[in-house]
């Protein structure tokens, strides 16, 4: 209990801005104070606070400490809260991720339903397509797309992951439509500029391989990809999520849906494997799945 104590007394100083203030607000002397810090200094090996008799600051260490410390603090209030008060709304901070594309067009407005019906949650939200390590960034909950084989995460499915491969109507009618897989090597295909499975455009076929693809224009963002593909740049491979609107009206076209098979890919929310999960979290999985975010696409 010490060490979580010191840990506070910590990060009381920081926000604080100086031992007295700090010392203030939790009814300490200044001394005791001092010594609490110096002790967690002594136990770690290491200097986290830089003191002078005008300046406080963080050494590179205290602020690496200190980001680890602060929601650590935070689960442990969370944890305290649930037990002695189970009917109070949950708090604290939940931290989110999700791939960029599917962050904007589904997690967000997500979210912000969410931070309506629960005021007291603070939203940490990180969009990106590279794969995050979730234990070392303390991600409460991953939005993942894929196939997923680790057993240290909890899965919780919200969806299946259909993918559409689709161009504009003025691409098809300067270079054609494409009537099997095999003829995609004559056309301009647009991808990823990353080693990633979405790059695999897979059809069900006697061979059942994926198809390789190659086009002049490859970028990160799947958005300025759909952007591309609007434009008649070239034929594209989609989630539904992103095409649906444009499908349905008629600015993109579905292309070799005779091929297409089951999707095995699915849309997931994760959590690290654990006896111990903070309400916040379980709220936020469990309000994902009644959304079904994606109930509104065929």
């Amino acid at each position: 209990m010490d060490r979580y104590s010191d840990m506070a007394i910590l990060l009381a100083v920081v926000d604080a801005r100086g031992f007295s203030p700090a010392a203030r607000k939790l009814r300490m002397t200044h001394s005791a104070i001092s010594k609490r810090v110096q002790r967690l200094e002594d136990r770690l090996g290491t200097q986290l606070l830089l003191r002078t008799t005008r300046t406080l600051s963080l050494t590179q260490t205290g602020e690496r400490y200190v980001q680890l410390a602060r929601p650590i603090l935070e689960d442990i209030q969370a944890l305290e809260a649930a037990v002695v008060h189970e009917s109070e709304a949950p708090r604290g901070t939940l931290k989110v991720s999700a791939p960029n594309a599917l962050g904007q067009y589904h997690v967000v407005p997500a979210l912000i339903d969410f931070m309506r019906l629960y005021p007291a949650i603070k939203i940490d939200l990180t969009l990106s397509d590279a794969i995050i390590d979730i234990r070392h960034e303390r991600i409460d909950v991953a939005i993942r797309s894929g196939t997923l084989a680790d057993p240290s995460l909890v899965a919780h499915k919200l969806s299946a992951n259909e993918r559409l491969v689709c161009a504009s109507p003025a691409y098809l009618q300067a270079h054609g439509v494409p009537a099997e897989p095999g003829e995609l090597a004559d056309h301009s295909c647009l991808k990823l500029n990353f080693e990633s499975r979405f790059n695999d455009w897979e059809f069900r076929s006697s061979t059942s391989k994926a198809i390789p693809i190659e086009g002049a224009f490859t970028c990160n963002s799947l958005d300025a990809i759909r952007t591309l593909c609007l434009a008649g740049t070239g034929i594209a491979r989609l989630p539904r999520y992103m095409v649906n609107e444009d499908v349905q009206a008629g600015r993109l076209i579905p292309l070799l849906q005779a091929f297409s098979g089951p999707s095995t890919s699915g849309i997931y929310a994760l959590r690290v494997a654990g006896d111990y999960v903070p309400a916040r979290t379980q709220m936020f999985i469990d309000f994902l799945c009644e959304r079904l975010l994606f109930q509104d696409l065929p």
